[in-house]
């Protein structure tokens, strides 16, 4: 584990051991038990997208095993005048220990990675967001005591979330099914890779047009914004086409009764859901929130240490 570009990268057992690594993490927080073993070591962060629980969980996080962060704006480095992310990255190299980098295209993160000596963390692309998907099947792991056998139904886009949702559930034995519509189905060859791993694992994976049915008997409903950055002028337009996709209260019947509702945040209350339901008591949304936290700093260990 070199990298955190995409969950497919990782094994089933560099997940398990993250999920466990993170739990002690989170019980020593709680505690009060400082445990500094990043000390003298510095995280650099470099985001071209709006960011708040990724940047302050990864600079709370750093701190808090002793290290630091410094954040890298486009408009203050010379990548922003043209010195391209190869020079960039190996330069950065000599600086620093490890960069989250959060982007738009999942080939610029490849591109940093492969030229630079230091673990380079997915912090967001278009296409995956691993640190998220780590977060929320430590969560249902949390809630529910164990992963194998869940049901976790997504609602709405095919988008980055949905991708990492599909690859970590594959990897760690949960059924998905995903309710989108038509033309907004997740990336076909993501789907296909993971399935050989959900065979593996027992797992399945299913697309459906119909919420209802995709919801049905579910362990946990995960819903995401319609219109993820970058596709801000496609907001009207994707009002119309996902206004079937919300989740609602009728949406929650149909899933079992003590199913958790997740969220990967921000929210678009009264959109992809509806405040009754966010603010709910299926609602672990808050608890998801919190646990990018302790995920991450599990990745840094282990990328880091």
């Amino acid at each position: 584990m070199k990298d955190l570009l995409t969950i497919n990268a990782l094994t089933a057992e560099e997940i398990e051991d993250i999920l466990t690594l993170s739990a002690e993490l989170k019980k020593k927080q709680k505690n009060r038990q400082m445990d500094c073993p990043l000390i003298g070591r510095t995280l650099g962060m470099f985001f071209e997208k709006p960011s708040t629980r990724t940047r302050v969980s990864f600079e709370v996080g750093i701190y808090q095993l002793g290290g630091q962060a410094i954040v890298l704006p486009v408009s203050d480095l010379q990548i922003g005048r043209g010195e391209t992310i190869a020079d960039t990255a190996r330069v950065l190299s000599r600086y620093i220990d490890a960069i989250v980098i959060r982007t738009f295209e999942h080939k610029i993160v490849e591109e940093w990675a492969g030229h630079a000596s230091i673990p380079v963390i997915n912090g967001l692309t278009d296409m995956h967001h691993p640190c998220q998907a780590l977060a929320d099947v430590f969560t249902i792991k949390e809630k529910k005591g164990s992963l194998k056998g869940l049901k976790l139904t997504y609602i709405g886009d095919g988008n980055n979330v949905a991708h990492s949702l599909i690859e970590i559930c594959a990897k760690t034995g949960v059924d998905i099914s995903l309710a989108c519509p038509k033309g907004y189905e997740p990336d076909k060859k993501i789907v296909k890779d993971a399935i050989e791993d959900a065979k593996r694992q027992g797992s399945s994976i299913n697309i459906i047009a119909d919420p209802i049915k995709a919801a049905n008997n579910a362990d946990i409903l995960y819903t995401d914004v319609w219109a993820s950055m970058g596709q801000e002028k496609e907001h009207k337009k994707r009002l119309k086409i996902f206004k079937d996709y919300q989740l609602n209260k009728k949406l929650l019947k149909s899933a079992k009764p003590d199913a958790l509702v997740m969220h990967c945040l921000p929210a678009h209350r009264g959109e992809e859901i509806t405040e009754e339901v966010l603010e709910g008591t299926n609602s672990v949304i808050f608890d998801q929130a919190e646990n990018r936290l302790h995920t991450q700093k599990a990745v840094m260990l282990r990328l880091m240490k």
